[in-house]
């Protein structure tokens, strides 16, 4: 039986203070002309005694967060528009390439994020978007060559009915030319 991995989650002692003062550590760390030096001795004045180091890597952890937030915010203003501008789009393959983006940027920046995702289950992840996207072009070339076989069938067909009248013969190939062209265009 595999062993499990238990998780631990990061803490610091500014995750200990006060929520009005964790507030207004983050004000201040919102205006970079405070030092972590600066923030660690207000604390001091505040009744708690915390390193600049601690005040450093709160920063660094809380604006990693901050990032992701505003990164995930755009991207999702980003489709929201696509939407907007192409209503009969078809978004699976969005999806699938917002996904891949974020697992290859897991995958680029893996530090701490590697304690929270094993690597074998982001390589299954990736491994099952690539066959994800093979299936969604295998199933795409399928409907091309069932719709180019419908049309020659159609097109012997009508051929057939109307063989005796020539011009309403070259009349509906080229119907049938133009439908077939846009029923197979890549959007």
């Amino acid at each position: 039986m595999a062993k499990k991995r238990n998780r631990t989650r990061v803490s610091s002692k500014l995750d200990e203070i006060p929520e009005d003062l964790r507030l207004k550590v983050d004000v201040m760390l919102a205006d970079t002309s405070n030092t972590y030096e600066y923030i660690s001795q207000y604390l001091k004045e505040e009744g708690y005694d915390i390193s600049k180091s601690s005040v450093g890597r709160y920063a660094m952890r809380s604006n990693t967060a901050r990032q992701r937030l505003l990164e995930a915010q755009a991207q999702t203003e980003k489709l929201i528009q696509v939407v907007k501008d192409n209503p009969d789009a078809d978004y699976s393959e969005a999806a699938i390439l917002m996904t891949m983006n974020g697992l290859i940027n897991k995958v680029a920046t893996a530090e701490e994020e590697f304690q929270e995702m094993p690597l074998d289950k982001a390589g299954r992840l990736i491994a099952s978007l690539s066959r994800t996207k093979i299936y969604k072009d295998k199933v795409k070339q399928d409907m091309k060559k069932k719709a180019d076989i419908a049309f020659q069938e159609m097109e012997a067909s009508m051929m057939q009915v109307i063989k005796n009248d020539p011009s309403l013969a070259e009349q509906l190939k080229k119907i049938l030319t133009t439908a077939k062209e846009r029923m197979l265009q890549d959007d």
